[in-house]
């Protein structure tokens, strides 16, 4: 490929403010004093150090098979209804506006939490704000995690999931939101499904997204030092047991290795203290050198899943996600 990911990181890496790259540009005041005491609190938290090793995952791994976390949503809001039902064998929840769904679109939100953390309360505070504010159905997979479950079967039946509310869904929009390694997730599963031939859903909306477990860029050691919530080892080794038996540069388990063409339309939101930036980049630039419209939303001094934080930044993201999905 022509272009230098490491010449693209460098141009995007000091942006002055927010660099927004696609069909509406625009520039954003620098990071809002809310966000830089936010990104102090975060150091404060343990994400960080459930990350800093192998040995910290594993033990976070053995913590959750012992007293595995709840699915059930909490958070979600007043004026939203909710469902439950089992796909596959995995339980799938859907939302839908108090008021009635009568001819509202669809989104599937894939959760992040590096492939071995559940859904967390965070997560269901975005699908009501969604539901409620976009008028929106969401569909949400309580996917199986790793160790249990490896990409080899999660991607294929993520993507089956995603046929079956593409076919159900008729002429309604279907929006596919995922964070972290639920973006991932998403792209992978988009991937499988173009591969076989099925229909792409409307855009894709990819927070922060886990595109490449092996964490290998030079440039990815000094942005750690810098990340509050993130720590390379501990993303490998999570890689690792969600990679199972595959490598960790298949593409369901890194789909920056998979091919991009004829691929959903993208919006991607990413932060330069998020040490998996410069994937967001790259994934922005392989997709529109084959023609997939792409609008890269970068700001500087943004962590890892901005846009789910009570920030003016992540407040701003959420209300480009709202349009998008509505």
């Amino acid at each position: 490929m022509a272009i230098s990911v490491a010449r693209l990181v460098s141009a995007f890496q000091f942006c002055p403010g927010a660099c927004v790259f696609g069909a509406r540009a625009s520039r954003d005041p620098a990071p809002s004093l809310q966000s830089r005491a936010f990104n102090l609190l975060l150091r404060q938290l343990p994400y960080k150090a459930q990350l800093a090793s192998a040995e910290a995952v594993q033990a976070r791994v053995q913590k959750l098979a012992l007293a595995p976390a709840s699915h059930e949503p909490i958070g979600l809001g007043r004026d939203v209804e909710v469902t439950l039902t089992k796909m596959g064998g995995w339980p799938v929840y859907y939302t839908a506006p108090s008021s009635g769904h009568e001819g509202c679109n669809y989104v599937m939100f894939l959760h992040g939490g590096g492939y071995i953390n559940e859904i967390v309360p965070a997560h269901w505070r975005f699908v009501g704000e969604m539901t409620r504010k976009a008028r929106v159905s969401c569909v949400v997979p309580i996917y199986p995690l790793a160790p249990r479950a490896t990409a080899k079967d999660v991607v294929p039946a993520t993507a089956e999931l995603l046929r079956m509310l593409l076919e159900d869904a008729g002429e309604a929009k279907v929006t596919v939101v995922g964070n972290s390694a639920g973006a991932g997730l998403a792209l992978a599963a988009c991937q499988w499904l173009r591969d076989r031939g099925h229909r792409q859903p409307s855009r894709m909306l990819l927070i922060s997204p886990a595109a490449d477990a092996s964490v290998s860029r030079p440039e990815q050691l000094a942005i750690a030092a810098r990340d509050p919530i993130q720590d390379i080892p501990g993303i490998v080794e999570a890689a690792r047991l969600y990679a199972g038996e595959l490598d960790v540069g298949h593409p369901f388990v890194s789909p920056l290795n998979g091919g991009f063409r004829a691929l959903a339309p993208m919006t991607i939101f990413s932060g330069t203290r998020d040490l998996l930036y410069p994937d967001s980049v790259d994934l922005a630039a392989r997709a529109r050198v084959v023609g997939v419209p792409v609008e890269l939303h970068l700001l500087r001094e943004q962590p890892h899943n901005f846009a789910l934080m009570p920030t003016p930044e992540g407040r701003r993201a959420r209300a480009i996600i709202l349009r998008e999905v509505a």
